[in-house]
């Protein structure tokens, strides 16, 4: 199963500690060995950096980590293969423009049988159903609207667009436009909101921890969404499956929970993932 790491905040932060963590999951202390990708909204514009080799290795992460850019919109994904073969245009996340804004989508899943037709605006590059998906998402978005709606509008017919998909199989994503950042899950999505009286972290993955006291001001707000919770010390919240939850400012703004919600342990999570493949 692939792996998703997202960030939303009220300031432009810097994501170095936890994508040090997430990193370590790309070959190291998990299996997603078949490339990495992470972006950051700076303004109108994206840094956005790809590798087909293993996170945990890698140059282009080498890179990543030490020059600590500040983004209040982050998306990152580390690979497993499913669909479509160890290529760079197969990695995550995928990027498109739409309404004048710059979009970004990961996800982590497999879609058996996903195979919509050429879209109008949208098409593949690789050859992936996340890709396809994220093409699908958007084609169906610019259709429907020429200019972009409400927040309330793009949040509900998200929400249905996902409902489609994961009809198809595990449906685990994130797609931001650098104004917000909405997530769903299908099996596993955690999330941690860090804000003052900020306290010490410990990553899982890593002997490294911080004390977030002493970079951050009481003013901070700073959402974190992760697959699998990426510090042993701190409270992760958990995603229900098929759940959808729009962060904006470090906090969840618009939430779609299932009447019966169902909160997987890792194990479970982990055996949904297996099944889907």
């Amino acid at each position: 199963m692939c792996q998703l790491l997202g960030m939303n905040c009220n300031t432009p932060t810097d994501i170095v500690f936890s994508f040090e963590g997430f990193r370590c999951r790309g070959g190291l202390t998990d299996s997603h060995a078949d490339g990495f990708g992470i972006g950051f909204f700076e303004d109108k514009g994206v840094r956005l950096f790809h590798d087909d080799k293993a996170s945990a290795t890698s140059p282009v992460a080498d890179l990543v980590r030490n020059y600590p850019i500040q983004s209040k919109n982050v998306i990152a994904h580390i690979r497993k293969a499913t669909q479509g073969p160890i290529l760079l245009a197969n990695t995550h996340p995928f990027m498109r423009e739409m309404w004048g804004q710059y979009w970004l989508f990961a996800h982590n899943g497999n879609l058996k049988g996903f195979q919509p037709r050429e879209g109008q605006y949208y098409r593949t590059v690789g050859t992936t159903d996340s890709e396809a998906a994220f093409c699908y998402l958007l084609e169906t978005l610019r259709q429907k609207f020429d200019h972009a709606p409400s927040l309330e509008q793009i949040f509900a017919e998200v929400n249905l667009i996902a409902q489609e998909l994961r009809q198809y199989g595990l449906l685990n994503f994130l797609l931001s436009n650098g104004e917000w950042l909405i997530a769903h899950t299908g099996s596993l999505l955690h999330y941690i909101v860090r804000k003052a009286p900020f306290g010490e972290a410990k990553l899982v993955d890593d002997d490294v921890q911080i004390d977030f006291a002493s970079v951050t001001t009481p003013n901070d707000r700073v959402a974190v969404i992760a697959t699998l919770p990426l510090t042993d010390n701190e409270n992760w919240q958990q995603l229900a499956v098929n759940e959808l939850a729009l962060f904006q400012d470090g906090e969840i703004v618009l939430r779609r929970t299932p009447d019966n919600p169902y909160y997987p342990t890792e194990a479970q999570g982990l055996a949904m993932a297996r099944h889907a493949v």
